[in-house]
């Protein structure tokens, strides 16, 4: 059956739109870039290298050739400086914002400078928008919005409070791009991504995301730690999924759909202890002989959540979203990725 998502890309081929990506050269961003450009959109892009990659880019050139890279423009640039938002918008129609600083522990160690990208910069990105009549700003949001509430699966319109200053700069956002659309009538879509996952998602540095951490470490022979006793739990989304839900909400046409916040992840549940299993058994298909030695425990992290899994129906209902991975299948994929990249 023909889904949504294959509907759509085939009116996007058609009817090709100049998009924004903001964030470029991280992780979604580029994954955003080389699936537009494969769909034959004109893009402009935006980052200032404080946590994305030249070479994200560069393979986002080598996977979509240099025909398709000449629709693309990319403005070296910082979302705390209006600026270089107002010269990332000019002329576009649809706004895919992904740049921020991303970590709990980030934001724990260094609050202002988290606020400063994410909220002040975030402010910058509604008013560039705003002044350039876009069509559409769709936002990262996040999962880290539902706090402290215990209720699973999450949904929406249930949340409780934040339990970092990550989590307070995404819930911000929010509340920012619905005044936005109150007040100055600027359309916005807000996606609280869940645990994204894939090739490109960097394995280095302090606040590198579990699963490219987990997989260097594992192919390098290292020792994995879990932080706690391994049954935290989380909706872990391969990132084509991620993609997937901002090129619906990007082009969306009914009005009930639009000034939104959705769950984008899979609707399922997965803990740490299962996750180990999963990837050490991913990356021994791409290396055989890979020695697969058991985790090691410590302490809980401050600023986490128990368990996560998203309500996924609202997205399905408004947007026509239909993740395509499961996370067993997106581990293979990023498996092969990380063998490759190590």
């Amino acid at each position: 059956m023909t889904s949504a998502y294959d509907t759509l890309q085939d009116q996007l081929r058609r009817q090709p739109r100049h998009w924004l990506v903001t964030g470029a050269a991280g992780f979604i961003g580029s994954h955003l870039i080389e699936t537009l450009l494969q769909l034959e959109q004109t893009v402009t892009g935006l980052d200032n290298f404080a946590t994305g990659h030249r070479h994200n880019l560069d393979a986002v050139r080598a996977s979509v050739g240099d025909a398709a890279w000449s629709r693309f423009r990319f403005i070296e640039g910082d979302i705390r400086q209006l600026a270089d938002c107002q010269a990332a918008c000019t002329g576009v129609q649809i706004v895919l914002h992904q740049a921020a600083l991303g970590s709990v522990p980030r934001s724990l160690a260094d609050p202002i400078t988290s606020n400063a990208v994410n909220v002040s910069g975030f402010l910058n990105m509604l008013v560039a928008a705003r002044d350039a009549n876009v069509q559409r700003f769709v936002y990262a949001a996040s999962s880290s919005t539902y706090g402290d509430h215990p209720g699973l699966p999450k949904m929406e319109d249930v949340i409780g409070k934040p339990l970092s200053p990550y989590a307070v700069t995404k819930l911000v956002n929010e509340l920012y791009a619905d005044v936005f659309g109150r007040s100055y009538g600027l359309q916005s879509i807000g996606l609280r991504y869940f645990n994204v996952f894939g090739p490109r998602q960097d394995p280095n540095g302090a606040y590198a995301a579990v699963i490219p951490k987990w997989a260097a470490a594992i192919l390098a022979g290292e020792t994995v730690f879990i932080n706690g006793d391994g049954l935290t739990s989380r909706d872990f989304c391969y990132v084509a999924n991620a993609v997937q839900a901002n090129l619906l909400a990007g082009t969306v046409q009914d009005a009930a759909a639009v000034n939104q916040v959705y769950n984008v992840a899979v609707g399922d549940q997965t803990d740490l202890n299962q996750l180990h299993g999963m990837l050490v058994a991913a990356l021994q298909a791409q290396r055989p002989g890979l020695a697969g030695q058991g985790p090691a425990y410590r302490g809980f992290r401050d600023g986490d959540v128990r368990h996560s899994r998203a309500d996924i129906s609202k997205a399905a209902r408004l947007l026509g979203y239909t993740p395509s991975h499961t996370i067993r299948a997106g581990l293979e994929i990023a498996a092969s990725w990380y063998a490759r990249a190590s």
